[in-house]
């Protein structure tokens, strides 16, 4: 599993007073060949909404930066995101990897 950022324009947005969004998507690789991509989330999985997210040193951004599987704790199926937020300080996101994918496919944990 990779959890990457990506960008997009705002509203509002010229050449002269840009205006963007930081957001988080995830993707599931093939265990065996991880060159293939078995799922890739369509919308993000995490956005700028919260204020600690939205105003800052820059406005709207989530920028993932790291995970941890979290079978210390005994919760095999969680991944705790450790990412920034507005750059001005850091945050924790909980996920919980599904059993299946949207389109019905296992996940081999």
């Amino acid at each position: 599993m990779i959890v990457y950022h990506g960008v997009h324009e705002l509203e509002g947005s010229t050449k002269y007073n840009p205006k963007v969004c930081y957001s988080a998507g995830v993707m599931i690789l093939s265990e065996k060949n991880p060159k293939t991509i078995l799922y890739r989330s369509a919308e993000p999985v995490l956005v700028p909404e919260l204020p600690e997210e939205t105003v800052g040193t820059i406005a709207n951004v989530v920028f993932p930066t790291g995970t941890d599987c979290r079978h210390d704790i005994g919760q095999p199926d969680r991944v705790d995101v450790y990412y920034g937020m507005a750059d001005d300080r850091i945050g924790v996101a909980k996920m919980n990897i599904p059993d299946q994918l949207p389109d019905g496919t296992s996940i081999n944990k």
